[in-house]
């Protein structure tokens, strides 16, 4: 179990390591956290997506512990979208999507929307704490997964 005195950096990404521990944290959170949502993409596409796409072209930020454990989230905005926030799941309920989301608020300061599935109710709970608001419900049919989905928006 990670100890609660260790300190925690939020970091912009910048490399190949930070993509592919960024992918990992991604693939482990989104394994415990939508256990019955399919993703049509292997572990190596996703990390594949992150070193050539998410890293270099979208803003991504990352929890950095050091040397504990590493890179324990990921944080990537793109245009005024909160893209993905996933946390390892060891890692959840120290704050540190709290610091994500009050940085995503800072780099965003107009508004903010982002997207998550509707089975993800933790993440709906999470997101209204912080003032988003669920605008649009869908079917799914434009996701990837194919799963049902909710859009919140949050303004100042």
């Amino acid at each position: 179990m990670p100890s609660e005195a260790s300190p925690t950096t939020l970091r912009r990404a910048a490399s190949a390591p930070d993509a592919a521990a960024a992918a990992d944290v991604w693939l482990t959170s989104f394994a415990a956290a939508l256990p019955t949502v399919v993703s049509p993409r292997s572990a190596d596409d996703v990390r594949n997506y992150f070193r050539d796409v998410v890293v270099p072209l979208r803003e991504t930020w990352v929890a950095d512990t050091g040397a504990e454990g590493g890179i324990v989230g990921v944080m990537v905005l793109h245009d005024d979208e909160l893209s993905q926030l996933y946390l390892r799941p060891d890692w959840r309920g120290r704050g540190i999507g709290d610091r994500f989301v009050a940085l995503a608020k800072e780099r965003r300061p107009g508004g903010l929307s982002l997207w998550t599935f509707q089975v993800n109710k933790p993440a709906h709970r999470f997101y209204e704490r912080h003032g988003f608001v669920a605008v649009e419900y869908t079917d799914g049919s434009g996701n990837e997964e194919q799963e049902p989905d909710v859009q919140y928006v949050w303004r100042p």
